[in-house]
């Protein structure tokens, strides 16, 4: 009765645009709920051969092709929540370690652009609690942070730092939201931090290690807008300040856009059945507006599909040409 319920207040609610997707990666080795979050790496000399890094949650970390062709997998157990940035001319990949539910912990790997492959650098200690969502903080300024969001909210800025000797990581700052939170995302132009608690809505932060630690609630969940579970978190950047925040509407299979830098309501829409399948109860999202070549000049979109029957989960990508086109984004 729940997903009719769901279904009948989505249609009474702001319309729902479709778009569909343009390819889908393998499914992951896992049969269980596995696939959650992704990641995306642009080859800038070369962005047809970027890559995509993504969890599967009950085994490690798969990298695919733009096409969805599995390059490789590395088996780190419970990865959750996966984010990247480049650092001194390497790739950090960073994800949220749930192998142990009871300590939360932020495991590193370095991924190799030419093969396609992952290399751990470690695993460090974040404190107390579940890991469960992760993203990355690289501004313009210098510096590299990785917000670690426990299952019951609290969310751990932890530094990190490269040298000789290796990687340091240290906990420099910690956030509370009262329940269950996941998806987050750092502006890297701003400085502007948003978390998802689940059913509650989209929380602002800023993501600088000395800055307050209050957050403001900048969306709600409201079952027409944002469905509950709010989930994955992506921005589709454009320009200095501007673009889009996406939310990942997981309650009914959809996706609920504001506008950047005013967070201003700008529309929803679905990934509907096409060449590929439709997405449903989606995790993890993740949006890159550079050009990734002939075909893809506007940028990529990656979802997580809960449901890929008869196969396991896997990721939908999407023109995000399409979605601009379709909610008529200006």
């Amino acid at each position: 009765m729940l997903p009719a319920l769901l279904l009948m207040l989505a249609e009474s609610g702001p319309e729902t645009k479709s778009v569909q997707a343009i390819a889908e990666t393998q499914a992951v080795a896992s049969a269980k709920d596995a696939a959650d979050d992704p990641a995306i790496w642009r080859n800038p000399r070369d962005p047809a051969k970027s890559l995509i890094v993504a969890t599967d949650k009950q085994a490690g970390l798969n990298v695919y092709t733009l096409d969805g062709k599995l390059v490789s997998s590395i088996a780190a157990g419970r990865m959750n929540n996966v984010d990247l940035r480049g650092v001194g001319g390497r790739v950090i990949v960073a994800a949220s370690d749930r192998n142990d539910k009871a300590h939360a912990k932020l495991a590193l790997f370095e991924l190799d652009t030419t093969a396609g492959t992952l290399a751990p650098i470690g695993r460090y200690d974040v404190g107390a609690g579940e890991g469960y969502g992760l993203c990355m903080y690289a501004p313009r300024s210098g510096g590299l942070s990785a917000f670690v969001v426990d299952k019951d909210g609290t969310i751990a800025q932890m530094a990190i730092a490269f040298d000789a000797a290796g990687a340091h990581v240290a906990r420099v700052r910690t956030m509370k939201l009262a329940t269950q939170s996941e998806g987050c995302v750092a502006d890297d132009r701003t400085g502007d931090l948003f978390v998802a608690e689940e059913d509650s809505g989209i929380w602002k932060f800023a993501a600088d290690a000395d800055a307050p630690r209050e957050g403001k609630k900048i969306a709600e969940v409201d079952s027409a807008r944002l469905f509950a579970d709010a989930e994955g978190l992506a921005i589709a950047a454009r320009g200095a300040r501007g673009g889009w925040l996406v939310a990942s509407s997981q309650g009914d299979s959809a996706y609920a856009v504001w506008k950047l830098p005013s967070l201003e309501y700008a529309g929803r829409f679905r990934i509907a059945a096409g060449k590929f399948g439709a997405t449903s109860d989606t995790d993890g999202i993740e949006i890159a507006t550079a050009s990734f070549g002939k075909g893809r000049e506007g940028g990529l979109m990656i979802a997580q599909d809960g449901d890929n029957s008869p196969s396991a989960q896997n990721f939908k990508i999407v023109r995000w040409a399409d979605v601009v086109k379709a909610l008529g984004l200006k």
